[in-house]
């Protein structure tokens, strides 16, 4: 028996479908991390601060006051957008600063939520 064996599947009613695209859907894993990730960004706070930080790198306080939310708030939501992998902080002195991950993911994400809103990037 081979290693590479090959998923057949067999479906309750055939309508004559090309089953092919069955050795491409991705495991579930991938899906899992996917659906996590626009999770993420299905929380208009998190897009506006997500989108915010694919401009340019801030301070919690900073973000606060330009998507007029409290600090506290802001940092609930930093927390779970760098868990995620789509913003990255690093410190000077007391202060933290954040920024959109340098990722294909993220700037797909970006490009892809400019798209819809029909915005484009400032500057």
């Amino acid at each position: 028996m081979s290693d590479e064996t090959q998923f057949e599947p067999v479906l309750p009613h055939h309508h004559g479908e090309d089953l092919s695209l069955a050795h491409c859907m991705p495991d579930s894993i991938t899906i899992h991390t996917v659906a996590g990730i626009l999770k993420q960004l299905g929380d208009p706070s998190r897009l506006k601060i997500f989108w915010l930080l694919c401009h340019c790198e801030e301070c919690v306080i900073n973000i606060a006051a330009l998507t007029e939310m409290s600090s506290p708030a802001v940092s609930h939501h930093l927390r779970l957008l760098k868990s995620s992998g789509l913003i990255v902080s690093r410190r000077d002195g007391k202060e933290m600063y954040y920024r959109a991950a340098d990722t294909d993911m993220v700037r797909s994400l970006h490009c892809t939520i400019e798209q819809i809103a029909d915005i484009s990037c400032p500057g």
